[in-house]
């Protein structure tokens, strides 16, 4: 026998639900809840939501349990943490006060080390990345050396940073040398003072300064032969 539906809601309360609700998937199993109420079979109540009997059977629950609300997808809880508050108080005092190298032959923590001290403290399993999780939860980051030579020797490298010079410069003389650079960054180059001309520029030059609003010098439009008078016919 199916499961009935509360008994405090009918379809047209329901339906009212699914009209104002923005979740479309909420919206769906309302509209197919309200078919059952006005008296559809679970078969055609699954026909609308588009699911099994089985899946309507379980809307049919949330529904009574929890109304409208039940019908609206949440994110799963998932796996509840292994560490309870006594074990992150504890673990906090062991990260704060270090290791001890005789006693848990280490000079640093690593994760690694820390599961292992849980596990004979506590004995609690966690792997590396759920205590890594852990400890960014509780604001801890963890910090990595940085990698040196094993034939590095002590002090080399503060002695090639006081012997090197911090920049190259350039001495007096070859800045002396240099021309001068422009205001866009290109060096400029010296004006010569002897300046090459051509042959009609220099066969203008020699006869003189031209007038000015011409090209060229004046010169006579008509010859002498255009000019003189013609002489009459003889008798």
């Amino acid at each position: 026998m199916p499961i009935p539906l509360r008994s405090d809601c009918d379809a047209a309360r329901v339906r009212v639900a699914a009209r104002e609700s923005k979740n479309a998937n909420q919206v769906r199993r309302l509209l197919a809840l309200a078919a059952i109420y006005d008296g559809a079979s679970r078969a055609e109540a699954a026909d609308i939501g588009g699911v099994t009997r089985q899946i309507i059977r379980d809307w049919v629950l949330k529904f009574n349990t929890d109304g409208p609300d039940g019908l609206i997808d949440r994110k799963a809880p998932g796996q509840p943490s292994r560490l309870n508050e006594t074990h992150r108080t504890a673990l906090a005092a062991v990260i704060e006060s270090g290791p001890i190298p005789a006693v848990h032959g280490v000079v640093r923590w690593r994760i690694a080390d820390l599961c292992q001290w849980l596990w004979d403290e506590f004995r609690v399993s966690v792997s590396k990345q759920t205590l890594g999780r852990e400890l960014r939860t509780m604001r801890y980051r963890k910090l990595s050396a940085r990698p040196r030579h094993h034939g590095q020797a002590e002090g080399a490298i503060e002695a090639f940073k006081k012997t090197s010079p911090r920049r190259w410069q350039t001495s007096p003389a070859s800045r002396a040398s240099m021309p001068p650079r422009s205001k866009s960054g290109s060096a400029t180059k010296l004006a010569s003072a002897r300046r090459t001309r051509s042959r009609a520029a220099g066969q203008d030059a020699a006869r003189g300064p031209l007038l000015l609003g011409t090209s060229a010098p004046h010169r006579p439009i008509f010859s002498v032969r255009s000019v003189r008078p013609r002489e009459k016919p003889s008798g």
